[in-house]
């Protein structure tokens, strides 16, 4: 009974997550890495995933298959995390200490996706 709420905190999560793609593209465009193309069509490409994400999280019927997109989406960006732990330096307005923490983190939220892909 709780993983089926915490599926749909799940898709809130990541539909308001796509969602802010789309409010603050110059944030995502700004962590992208230099070596990334097409910076901000990367960006609104990884938010229409995580709207996809979050809304299958919804539809029982499609929950593993956005559990697998949100698993493939996490590890494609974190080449993100992992530059802006490298150079923080060019971050100065967020803290290093929230820049490494999220590295963990981005593997927290690889695992709990895990969960729901063996439904």
């Amino acid at each position: 009974m709780i993983k089926k709420y915490f599926a749909y905190f799940t898709g809130i999560a990541y539909l308001l997550a796509g969602i802010n793609h789309f409010w603050h593209p110059e944030f995502y465009t700004h962590i992208m890495p230099s070596y990334i193309p097409y910076a901000l069509a990367m960006v609104y490409i990884s938010g229409v995933a995580e709207i996809l994400g979050g809304v299958g999280f919804f539809i029982p019927s499609t929950r593993k298959a956005a559990a697998w997109g949100i698993v493939a989406l996490l590890i494609a960006i974190s080449p993100v995390h992992i530059n802006m732990a490298l150079h923080t330096e060019q971050f100065p307005e967020i803290s290093p200490l929230l820049i490494y923490l999220r590295i963990p983190l981005q593997l927290i939220l690889i695992w709990l996706a895990y969960i729901y892909t063996k439904d």
